[in-house]
């Protein structure tokens, strides 16, 4: 069994002066992709201290808590290194040899099986796909690889497109049943393909949930990104529905869906996600009891033998966590393991709610499937864009199924920077770069094919993880972590693969600290990055905002985003009066104002300056506040950039942000639905109506070349 386990300090710590590192350990440490420093500013570097070094080892099942368990374990490093013939996974760009080749000895033979069932013994013309590399030395010697063939960069979108961005929770439609679904979706991008000429709808992660009391409402903290959630279907969009028997009870729970429905829309509730969950469990559970017909049962076959393992390890967990609380760790030892005799037998006695979880991964599929269908016959050369979080929950489905892929007793993050000295700790369990490399990136390979299956274009969440993480030991501060290295290389080729076999886009979110060279990479990969408004200035210069002919074209370009305030409230400053009445602001109220004022100023004044604020006359506008909002979207547009987004909520001049990064219980993050200036919700069919929306649009669509 692979469990969970704690990090615990070392008996005898390998440190110099002030609990810094030796030589030893920190070569050590290197050998392993740990690394020894980091640098929060470009003219400051930190060195990382003994004890998360020993700690980050230990969770690659490295010993260094004594100087001679370090001496060992480099001697045993360096000896692997030396002698071996070929990496756990190798990388082919094109048809390019790799590197690890030109240094086998002369006369080593290949032999390479494909995926696709054939022997070569050359790596030229090998198809895509992640291969079996074998080597012979002319002295004996064999080493096997996974050699991954993917090709040299993705294609990048044809001219430029716009589109929208939203939390699909919080589009709420005439039937919703208390928060956004599918069905909303699959309609928005109908209309916005259709009627707007948009080219693109982004969502946020619509990965499962863990279930709680409450549920953690954050979808990105989720219990699995391999599988969707199915609090997001659309229960009257299941074929079975209209099959249901007792009619009473489907009167019952319709009546309830448009009372939880009511509540936001007409009472201003907040989303209660659990709520909702109740209303539409229930209603599935009901539809379990019609038979499926004989090509609705062969489609549930095919989609059960196509997932195998992963979704009876998923649909089993989900089971268990109905009888054991959804904290895996906590669970009865023997289930702790889902490969254990225990395991195997809970499921055979929880089959049919195995069964019931399968099903509710299929009509979720089937409906995501569906809302890209839809998108793409609307015209939209994208389709749906997809949001893939940047981990999982320690106790959920994933880190239960996939234990060996896990750093036992670390956790995510990020460092110490200038905005935020203390660091972050995000909660989620990394995955081993080591076991990813053993295994030929198995898992990641599945969740990406899986994802892409109903995404037009995937935004990938810090996707610097692809490079490296913040790995923090359990009960540690941020400030005690360290930097820990993926094969990036590896980790591309992978993702460029799968994308291409999807003909899909890549969209990296590389906001914040990003270490040199990683843009660039990503950029020859074809890898779009992401850039925000706000935080286009230069910042090796006068750090005044950028003009626009200096962005980057390879991005997604908008103003703002789930975890910034909306448009209006940054022009207005209400975001520094939602900040203040929490608490939050870390220095007086007056200086912050006057702060967010001149930030807000200069954009201003260059917008005027490059004649894109428009006024209000000539029926454009109807206040000065949309003049402005319409006035940085222009000036997106005046950018080289690819995509340009525009979060939906801005149509209609919402203040309130969806996430208030540094909150929890104080502000209601991810259960606000789309309102207006006044706090009213706004629905669907309420914004495929508003004119505020349609002008705002029409700047969009006459700056990207939309059709009409």
């Amino acid at each position: 069994m692979t469990g969970q386990r704690s990090a615990e300090a070392p008996a005898e710590d390998p440190a110099g002066p002030e609990g810094l590192p030796s030589d030893d350990l920190s070569r050590l440490a290197e050998l392993h992709g740990v690394a020894t420093s980091y640098q929060p500013s470009a003219d400051r570097t930190v060195t990382a201290s003994a004890a998360a070094l020993t700690l980050a080892l230990a969770a690659l099942d490295v010993d260094a808590s004594t100087p001679g368990a370090v001496a060992a374990a480099r001697a045993a490093r360096e000896r692997e290194l030396r002698e071996r013939l070929l990496p756990p996974t190798t990388v082919c760009w094109g048809g390019t040899e790799p590197d690890a080749l030109a240094t086998l000895p002369s006369g080593t033979r290949l032999r390479i099986e494909t995926e696709q069932g054939e022997t070569r013994t050359a790596v030229a013309q090998l198809p895509p796909g992640v291969h079996r590399l074998t080597a012979t030395t002319p002295d004996g010697r064999t080493a096997t690889s996974h050699l991954v063939v993917a090709p040299p960069r993705l294609r990048t979108p044809a001219g430029r497109s716009y589109g929208l961005l939203v939390q699909l929770y919080s589009l709420l439609s005439r039937r919703s049943w208390g928060m956004g679904d599918l069905g909303d979706l699959a309609e928005l991008a109908a209309w916005a393909g259709r009627a707007l000429g948009a080219g693109f709808v982004q969502v946020n992660p619509l990965h499962a949930a863990v279930p709680g009391a409450p549920t953690d409402p954050s979808p990105y903290r989720p219990s699995s990104r391999r599988f969707p959630d199915p609090v997001h279907l659309r229960v009257e969009g299941v074929p079975e529905f209209a099959y249901v028997e007792d009619r009473e009870r489907v009167r019952a729970l319709l009546e309830r869906a448009g009372r939880l429905r009511a509540a936001v829309l007409e009472k201003g509730e907040l989303i209660d996600r659990d709520a909702v969950w109740e209303a539409k469990r229930e209603a599935l559970e009901l539809l379990r009891e019609v038979p499926l017909g004989p090509g609705r049962r062969a489609a549930y076959v095919d989609f059960l033998a196509r997932e195998g393992q992963a979704l009876e390890d998923h649909a089993t967990w989900c089971a268990l966590a109905e009888v054991h609380g959804s904290d895996w760790p906590r669970w009865p030892a023997g289930l702790r393991d889902p490969r254990s005799p225990e395991t195997a037998r809970a499921r055979g006695e929880l089959m049919d709610r195995v069964d019931f979880h399968c099903r509710l991964a299929w009509l979720t599929d089937g409906q995501l499937a569906e809302a890209q269908r839809v998108a793409r016959e609307a015209g939209m050369p994208v389709g749906i864009v997809h949001d893939l979080a940047v981990g999982v929950h320690p106790g959920g489905a994933d880190a239960w199924a996939q234990q060996e892929y896990f750093a036992a007793g670390m956790s995510v993050g990020a460092p110490p920077d200038a905005f935020n000295a203390r660091g972050q700790d995000w909660g989620l369990p990394p995955w081993r770069p080591d076991r990813l490399a053993e295994s030929g990136y198995e898992p990641y390979r599945r969740l990406l094919r899986a994802l892409f299956r109903y995404a037009g274009a995937l935004r990938i969440d810090h996707v610097m993880g692809l490079f490296r993480l913040w790995w923090v030991p359990q009960g540690q501060p941020p400030t005690e972590g360290t930097y820990v290295r993926y094969d990036a290389e590896a980790m591309l080729a992978i993702l460029v693969l799968e994308a291409s076999r999807a003909g899909a886009v890549v969209i990296g979110e590389d906001l914040g600290t990003v270490e040199p060279g990683v843009r660039e990479t990503l950029r020859s990969r074809g890898v779009l990055g992401t850039s925000v408004l706000w935080f286009e200035r230069d910042w090796d210069g006068d750090g005044r905002p950028l003009s626009p002919d200096s962005w980057r074209a390879d991005c997604l370009a908008t103003v703002t985003t789930h975890d910034l305030p909306p448009t209006a409230a940054r022009l207005t400053g209400d975001h520094v009066e939602l900040r203040d009445g929490l608490g939050l602001l870390t220095r007086p109220l007056e200086q912050e104002r006057a702060e967010a004022a001149a930030d807000t100023g200069e954009w201003l004044e260059l917008l005027s300056r490059l004649g894109l604020l428009r006024g209000t006359h000539g029926g454009q506008c109807t206040s000065e506040e949309e003049a402005e909002i319409q006035a940085v979207h222009r000036f997106l547009l005046r950018t080289p950039a690819r995509m340009v987004g525009v979060w939906l909520p801005d149509g209609v001049g919402d203040r309130r942000p969806q996430n208030l990064p540094g909150t929890w219980d104080q502000y209601p993050n991810w259960r606000l639905p789309i309102a207006d200036a006044e706090g009213k919700a706004v629905t669907l069919e309420e914004l495929a109506g508003s004119a505020r929306v349609r002008a705002l649009v029409e700047v969009l669509r006459a700056g990207s070349g939309a059709g009409s």
